[in-house]
């Protein structure tokens, strides 16, 4: 397999990661389809719009149960215009637990 093959293995349910990301940034999917499938060391980084620190303080305990920590939050502007975003990154730091990921009814059920 190519790299970009490794990289977007599709175990989600999406092609690539990042149509997985465009989802989460949506509101379409969860974390906890994604960070299960990172290694150790890995990084998600999730799109969001400046004002993401309530949805990001919301976010860690799925964070926890899914091994992974809040690394950093940058902020940068879009060339050209006044327009902000950040980008949330979150480090896997430990191997997530064996129940995850979970189907996707018992995300929508019983979101993280």
């Amino acid at each position: 397999a190519t790299a970009v093959q490794a990289l977007n293995c599709g175990c989600c349910g999406y092609p690539t990661c990042r149509e997985m990301a465009s989802a989460i940034c949506q509101g379409k999917a969860q974390m906890d389809m994604c960070l299960p499938y990172l290694r150790v060391g890995g990084r998600f980084v999730a799109m969001k719009g400046p004002d993401c620190a309530d949805e990001v303080a919301e976010a860690e305990n799925a964070m926890h149960l899914l091994g992974a920590r809040l690394e950093k939050i940058e902020h940068y502007a879009i060339p050209g215009t006044d327009i902000t975003h950040a980008a949330v990154v979150i480090e896997k730091i430990k191997p997530t637990h064996p129940k995850y990921p979970r189907k996707w009814a018992q995300i929508k059920k019983n979101p993280l």
